[in-house]
């Protein structure tokens, strides 16, 4: 086999995709060394292009070491864990695996924004407890229907959640860096406005350096304590160390988190509070699309090594 059809995987795909990917080129499993440097010193200069995963990423330092990469193949749509401009500097290109994953998020978003108003997980454990048969019903809860909700970042994610929220008949808003000529819902040009107006704000933006704190402690003050936040982007979006206090102190009602910071070492305070509904960064977690997103990454790479143009670059 040729030394062009080398592969560097620091985070893998899907093993039944590793497996098929394993007949056709030669896998150097970084992720599995225990000696990386040594293998390194080996394989380097062969390796033209990398597999990796949006949540592992690619390290600044590896980048380095790789002479003649030229593309970083990820399983994942957030690229916040690449240095794009570094790669881009460098000419090396960058692919993600989107849209296959936009009806799973958005239905998790959904999701957690019924279980966080509902308060399903409350009243799970109302029921298995014993509670509901010792002292009756559980403490009423809030509506979604009505409600206004306001979504940080309208793209593709940030579409189909609005669909998805729609049928429940909410009010919508969106905050953008521009408004959408071809969207009626209400647009804010002011994050705290649009905090204000909102009953649930959800998070949707991507992530990286130019939305980290977005939703800082203003923003949560104004979307007050009969508010509710839902989370599906980047835990880095939210300053969370606020996020908690706010929800300590009923700054805001409740949260619905798909993502955290330092993950998967989620911040133990989280867990103390019935105000949130907790799911641990899955909400691309099915089969079904995690299998396509794997396929996207097997595509890239097959398109790279025929010769053909990626098909879902990022640079």
């Amino acid at each position: 086999m040729s030394e062009t059809r080398d592969v560097l995987v620091v985070s893998p795909a899907r093993p039944h995709q590793m497996e098929k990917l394993a007949q056709d080129y030669n896998l150097h499993r970084y992720d599995k060394s225990d000696d990386r440097d040594a293998l390194l010193a080996e394989v380097a200069d062969k390796i033209r292009l990398v597999m990796t995963t949006a949540g592992v990423g690619m390290p600044t330092d590896l980048l380095g070491r790789l002479p003649n990469l030229e593309v970083i193949a990820s399983f994942g749509v957030g690229y916040d864990s690449i240095d794009i401009p570094a790669c881009t500097a460098r000419g090396v290109k960058v692919t993600n695996t989107p849209d296959v994953l936009n009806d799973d998020v958005a239905d998790t978003a959904i999701m957690l924004m019924l279980s966080t108003l509902r308060r399903l997980v409350v009243g799970d454990r109302w029921a298995r407890s014993g509670n509901w048969s010792k002292n009756g019903a559980m403490p009423l809860t809030t509506t979604l229907h009505s409600k206004k909700v306001g979504i940080v970042g309208l793209g593709r994610i940030g579409k189909a959640i609005a669909s998805r929220a729609e049928p429940f008949g909410v009010e919508l808003g969106y905050f953008g860096r521009s408004r959408q000529n071809d969207i009626s819902y209400q647009y804010f040009d002011d994050l705290i406005a649009l905090a204000t107006w909102a009953d649930v704000l959800v998070v949707a933006c991507p992530g990286g350096n130019a939305t980290r704190d977005l939703i800082n402690i203003d923003v949560l003050k104004a979307l007050g304590a009969t508010g509710y936040i839902v989370n599906i982007a980047r835990g880095s979006v939210i300053d969370e160390p606020a996020l908690i206090t706010a929800l300590q102190d009923g700054v805001v009602g409740g949260a619905g988190l798909d993502v955290f910071h330092n993950e998967p070492h989620m911040n133990p305070a989280f867990a103390a509070l019935d105000n949130v509904v907790i799911y641990p960064h899955h909400a691309s977690g099915t089969v079904e699309t995690r299998d396509a997103m794997g396929q996207l990454v097997v595509d890239n790479l097959t398109a790279f090594f025929a010769g053909q143009p990626l098909i879902t670059p990022v640079n």
